[in-house]
């Protein structure tokens, strides 16, 4: 008896990506929207590295979870991002950094980097070795807190007897742990890029309702750190002063980055997107994220760098 059946055709295998998550704050929440155009595009993400926002997004990504942080994160009101934080005025950093790292617990589940589908590299700075240190084992979270303790914003993450806070310090756009991986690309979101002209609201504030007791307290705090912008011409804070100075650091050091190991493409956010603290415009960051991921890959084209 003949067999008519026809052969089986196998789909050939979407082109592999490791992927390189930079630091930036608020305005990381963009790699949520270049992760999403990257896979729209017919790409697998077999490897990501990450500092700081690029190491919380790019960790999230890796357990499988980016839809459910997404979803989070883009129903956050203003109050509501006060409320994770938790002010400390004791201590080397204003804010513990715990409760947010609970709540992240809590939505995405307990895990270890090492079970994690994708190979998973958090980059953060050894303040007593004064050196880059890099995470790609042990519990997700606790690589997390580490990477993203910006100094003097949060405590320092204690692990193995040292001090570990944000990885931008040394490596805002951690290529190098991607070196090994035997993707046939890699792809660098750099969300420190040059500023350009674009149409970007002052930070809102509080309501502007009468407050009494703690909210009054923590509401002139607020705006004592992070700088008055009701008025027409915002006075910056010591918050707002300390975070640009470190983005304008975290840019040049990203272009060091770049040049010695170059991508095959780099995805650029301006850096002008957003303040660090805006997580409230999460909706916008994150299509702003895909805009210019879907623009890049479209005049991309593989096997040449840009």
């Amino acid at each position: 008896m003949n067999d008519h059946r026809e052969p089986v055709v196998q789909s050939p295998a979407k082109p592999s990506v490791a992927l390189a998550l930079g630091t930036g704050g608020a305005r990381g929440l963009a790699h949520i929207g270049a992760i999403e155009a990257i896979l729209a595009a017919g790409y697998r993400i077999t490897a990501v590295s990450g500092s700081s926002m690029g190491a919380l997004i790019g960790g999230i990504h890796a357990a499988g979870k980016l839809d459910v942080y997404r979803d989070w994160v883009c129903a956050l009101q203003k109050m509501d991002v006060l409320k994770l934080v938790d002010w400390t005025l004791s201590g080397s950093g204003l804010i513990k950094g715990e409760r947010i790292i609970g709540v992240l617990r809590e939505l995405i589940g307990e895990v270890a980097i090492e079970e994690l589908a994708i190979p998973f590299t958090a980059v953060a700075t050894d303040l007593d070795r004064e050196r880059e240190v890099w995470l790609a084992s042990g519990p997700l979270f606790d690589a997390i807190r580490a990477s993203i303790a910006i100094p003097t914003i949060f405590r320092p993450h204690s692990h193995g007897g040292h001090r570990l806070v944000d990885g931008g310090l040394m490596n805002p756009l951690p290529l190098t742990p991607l070196l090994q991986s035997p993707s046939e690309f890699t792809i660098a979101v750099n969300v420190n890029g040059p500023h350009e002209a674009l149409a970007v609201r002052h930070p809102a504030q509080l309501p502007a309702e009468p407050r009494s007791g703690l909210r009054s307290t923590v509401a002139a705090f607020v705006k004592r750190t992070i700088g008055n912008h009701e008025d027409k011409h915002p006075e910056p804070g010591w918050v707002d002063t300390l975070t640009q100075s470190l983005d304008l650091m975290q840019e040049n050091l990203a272009r060091f980055r770049l040049a010695a190991d170059r991508p095959d493409l780099v995805i650029e956010i301006p850096r002008n997107a957003s303040a660090v603290y805006e997580f409230y415009r999460a909706s916008e960051l994150i299509e702003l994220g895909r805009e210019r991921a879907a623009r890049a890959l479209e005049a991309w084209r593989p096997g040449n760098s840009h």
